[in-house]
């Protein structure tokens, strides 16, 4: 007589079975380092795994294998090429958690973690773009002031939830409309139906006849290369501009620019070392007068009492050194005059308070003792 089980009956029994045979071909793996922990074992025992991805009556020993293999990666039995998300006891309360989830909050880990998180106020749940109806994410799109539960009770919703519309779709109209602003060279068409992604590419091209667009419909995968032309100009003087360079020739020098700057050379030294760690001054034979280099990758020459140039290589990172000091130069040139004119007002202020006082004086005086009256102090017996 037949002593098997008798097979499962519902799909939870199902998967069931498909995670304990799973967990059972695990344990068999010839490198005991690819056989799962105890607390894996545990976890995935535990873990409430996402339906089967095909029907039980269809699903091969080669298959289970192979899912059984997958526990040296961490991944959970019931998923199947997903890489696991973390379990509970990884998630630390007490810093900042977010979750990502493509689904409306139905089942799984992310809806044990959202009812875990509910109750807080000072959790948020932002959805954006739209949700299926009849999911909970749709659900508490409209705030209601408590959830059921995947165990049947119930919980308060006291976090924050936001919906963000993140919609793109538009009808032909629109969209021409917006590519007629633009005018942009390449236009790619994705994220649609095969057939009406035609019709679409072959209105604009319709459209764009008289101009030279490229407009592409790849299909999934498919490799797009889109090219730009862009124009950058240099002024040369010396060696650098005896000889016309040829196409494509490597061309080097040294970049120098002058700046308006009437403030003192000493000061925009001192501010330019509270941003960078060096700032050395350099020998007057060696730069023919007051200068400093930044980062040794920039020098700063004083040309005259109204003028300064900076001169360095160009590279990724002597740019950015010369961009900062460009920038530090024009922030003290405008602070500059607004510093003077804030002490001549100053200056004027306290002269009319004091001219203000020495009348408030005169008058209390002269309200006491008259116009020609005599006021007499004595201090130790001096009398003034």
């Amino acid at each position: 007589m037949d002593k098997r089980p008798s097979p499962p009956v519902d799909e939870v029994g199902e998967l069931n079975v498909v995670v304990a045979v799973k967990i059972a071909l695990a344990c068999l793996c010839f490198n005991p380092k690819s056989r799962p922990t105890m607390q894996q074992i545990d976890r995935a025992l535990s873990m409430q795994g996402p339906p089967l991805s095909k029907p039980f009556s269809m699903i091969t020993l080669g298959e289970l294998l192979v899912a059984g293999n997958e526990f040296d990666r961490g991944i959970h039995p019931a998923y199947s090429g997903m890489a696991a998300l973390p379990y509970f006891d990884e998630i630390d309360p007490s810093t900042i958690n977010v979750l990502l989830v493509t689904h409306g909050l139905q089942s799984g880990l992310s809806r044990q973690l959202f009812e875990m998180w509910c109750s807080d106020k000072k959790n948020a749940c932002v959805i954006p773009g739209y949700v299926v109806e009849g999911t909970l994410a749709k659900t508490i799109i409209n705030e209601p002031k408590e959830i059921t539960l995947m165990n049947g009770l119930t919980a308060p919703l006291n976090m924050q939830v936001h919906y963000i519309s993140f919609s793109a779709h538009a009808d032909f109209a629109q969209t021409s409309t917006f590519l007629k602003e633009l005018m942009p060279p390449n236009i790619i068409l994705v994220h649609g139906e095969a057939n009406e992604m035609g019709r679409l590419k072959q209105k604009l091209i319709t459209q764009f006849a008289d101009r030279n667009t490229k407009i592409i419909s790849p299909k999934n995968c498919q490799l797009v290369e889109m090219y730009f032309n862009s124009e950058k100009m240099a002024k040369t003087i010396g060696r650098l501009a005896e000889k016309t360079p040829e196409v494509g020739e490597t061309v080097s020098g040294l970049l120098r620019i002058t700046i308006a700057y009437s403030g003192a050379f000493g000061v925009l030294k001192h501010r330019l070392k509270q941003i960078f760690e060096s700032v050395e001054s350099l020998p007057d034979e060696e730069s023919e007068g007051p200068a400093f280099r930044v980062h040794e990758r920039l020098t700063v020459k004083y040309e005259s009492e109204k003028h300064i140039s900076l001169h360095w290589r160009p590279d990724p990172i002597s740019n950015m050194v010369s961009d900062s000091v460009v920038a530090l130069v024009l922030n003290i040139s405008r602070e500059i005059p607004k510093v003077a004119v804030e002490s001549e007002e100053a200056t004027k202020t306290e002269e009319e308070n004091n001219k203000k006082a020495e009348k408030v004086i005169h008058a209390l005086l002269v309200s006491l003792f008259g116009e020609n009256g005599k006021l007499v102090i004595s201090v130790d017996g001096n009398a003034s």
